[in-house]
């Protein structure tokens, strides 16, 4: 982006590490690393990154828009945290979990959305409601599986729960990990 913003810009990929490394250690943003799901190790290549102050997201979008998943993520990615859950990115070998929650050696798997509708959109392959739980279709170990939405109906199904997200965050309703 800044390479075609600026043509007399120079910048590196070590230039922009070393920027992401000064807001983490600023309390700015927050690293989330992948794992594999199947092998249960780390993964060194491209962490996300999640605003420790949910402002940054409107900063960073240039809209005062609370109306989209990746800002559910966010939320939901830090109330993970302050739970004291380790936090992870699931790597599968066709997608990706948006969480892993460890703590203690046990884990779930939480799928976000801002709502589960059953339509596809005009470019769209799946319906949300179908791309959020089928992405635990190649998991097979027995983790607790969850889909969060601001959806007040319960569309739990095939041993994975959904939850408000309103409700986790209020303490409503916790997660399990096994």
């Amino acid at each position: 982006y800044l390479r075609k913003e600026k043509n007399d810009l120079s910048i590196t990929a070590n230039t922009i590490r070393a920027y992401l490394e000064l807001m983490e250690k600023a309390f700015l943003i927050e690293r989330i690393d992948r794992c594999s799901i199947k092998g249960k190790r780390k993964l060194k290549t491209l962490p996300k990154y999640y605003a420790l102050d949910n402002g940054m997201r409107i900063i960073q979008n240039n809209s005062s828009s609370y109306l989209s998943t990746f800002f559910l993520e966010n939320v939901v990615c830090n109330e993970l945290i302050s739970r004291g859950y380790e936090v992870s990115i699931g790597k599968k070998y066709n997608g990706e979990i948006d969480f892993v929650a460890e703590r203690n050696g046990k884990r779930c798997y939480i799928q976000v959305a801002y709502y589960l509708t059953k339509e596809k959109g005009p470019d769209e392959k799946k319906s949300a409601f179908d791309r959020e739980y089928d992405a635990f279709d190649s998991i097979r170990d027995g983790s607790p599986r969850y889909v969060m939405s601001l959806d007040k109906i319960d569309t739990s199904h095939n041993g994975i729960t959904h939850l408000n997200i309103e409700d986790f965050l209020l303490d409503k309703v916790e997660i399990k990990i096994t």
